[in-house]
């Protein structure tokens, strides 16, 4: 390897594109190539950095086989950033394998975390979990160990271990400074933000207020009776009644716990859960059975009375009952969580981290963009969706993985 390009090599590593560029721009071999895409992955250009990382893949050719996985890993964390998540993960588990095989231990742990981000995208943390312990972090260098960190904040956060996360991050810090590169220090302190910034609305006593992750954490912990419209489920006691899947139900259980102690009318009831204008005799014969349903369900947690005017909770032991609600409540929240870190996002990409069709996702774009609240660029299958992050929250909450149920 010429001087020129183990100098680049440094200056990427160092986080500094702009010299790597200075001394490989004109040049056209494989290594220069290589080097030249990561450099523009680094300034932003992802379309020119995969087309020149894949040429660079060309010119290798077969007898270079560590060069060539480092080639694919470099395209893996583009489609990565650019939220490509059906890139094929066999092609970057074999180009790990070929790494490991051959001692590059510090560019295999790379493959690693970018699998491990991935499945933590679309909210596979049990198996994030077990590919992340498959790495002892310590004999990598500081860059490696800042990925390492992040990746374990990412799924503490998203599992509401804010202790773990905290230190996590600490550790993540630690590591950033000493490999000195701006962006991963920015990396870093971007996650914090997820920490220190509201999660949640507590609704209790006709009053509001914002929780931030530590206290949701506290609050899933208690012996409050929780109506957790976050995820859609019932807590209390270490139970969790999941209602995902019974909408009306779900409606009715956040209308009673909104108003408790007092009651709720039937008339209140029939509007909140069928969205019915006027209540007639077939809308309360039917809510009478929602209702005989719903009691049914959370039978071990509390009881639903009859009162004069309606139906009021009756939560035993409990001596709080609470609502937990999004910070800021939309009918396509989801899809505006995923859209809130920044990237732009293919409705495809979308529909898998969502677990649901295209079609589904894309009804909703083209919903959120007639109110302006998403834009997108780029036509066919190169459309892209982005929208800039709703200011001073954080979406953790929305996006798709069980929170504890203790």
């Amino acid at each position: 390897m010429d001087s020129l390009i183990t100098a680049a090599a440094r200056a990427l590593a160092a986080g500094d594109p702009l010299g790597a560029l200075k001394r490989v721009a004109l040049r056209d071999d494989a290594p220069a190539l290589a080097l030249r895409g990561i450099a523009m992955a680094q300034l932003g250009d992802l379309v020119r950095a995969k087309a020149l990382l894949r040429r660079a893949a060309r010119g290798f050719g077969p007898k270079e086989p560590v060069a060539r996985a480092r080639c694919v890993i470099a395209e893996a964390e583009i489609a990565l950033v650019s939220r490509e998540l059906g890139w094929p993960a066999k092609a970057l588990d074999a180009a790990r394998a070929t790494l490991e095989e051959h001692g590059d231990r510090v560019n295999a742990a790379h493959a690693r975390y970018l699998e491990v981000r991935r499945l933590l995208l679309i909210g596979r943390l049990d198996e994030a979990e077990r590919r992340l312990a498959e790495l002892d972090p310590a004999p990598l260098p500081p860059a490696s160990r800042t990925a390492h960190e992040l990746v374990v904040a990412g799924i503490a956060v998203r599992r509401l271990r804010t202790k773990a996360a905290r230190a996590a991050l600490v550790r993540a810090e630690g590591a950033a400074r000493a490999a000195g590169i701006p962006a991963l220090t920015a990396e870093v302190e971007s996650a914090w933000l997820v920490l220190n910034t509201p999660a949640a609305r507590l609704i209790a006593n006709g009053k509001e207020r914002l929780l931030v992750l530590e206290e949701v954490e506290a609050l899933l912990a208690s012996k409050a009776f929780v109506v957790d419209a976050c995820r859609h489920v019932v807590r209390h006691a270490g139970t969790v009644v999941s209602l995902a899947r019974r909408p009306v139900l779900f409606a009715l259980a956040r209308a009673l716990a909104e108003a408790w102690p007092g009651d709720v009318s039937r008339d209140a009831l029939v509007a909140r859960a069928f969205r019915a204008k006027r209540a007639d005799e077939s809308h309360r014969a039917r809510l009478r059975v929602e209702v005989g349903r719903l009691r049914t369900m959370l039978r071990t947690m509390t009881d639903l009375s009859a009162t004069q005017r309606g139906f009021a909770l009756a939560p035993g032991r409990a001596r709080q009952v609470v609502v937990l609600a999004r910070p800021v409540e939309e009918e396509h929240a989801a899809v505006l969580a995923f859209l809130a870190d920044g990237e732009s996002w293919s409705s495809s990409a979308l529909g898998l981290a969502l677990g649901t069709s295209q079609r589904t996702v894309q009804r909703g774009l083209d919903s959120l963009a007639a109110a302006g609240k998403v834009q997108s660029f780029g036509r066919g299958r190169a459309r892209r969706w982005m929208t800039p992050p709703v200011p001073g929250f954080t979406t953790t909450l929305l996006l798709p993985a069980s929170l504890p149920s203790d």
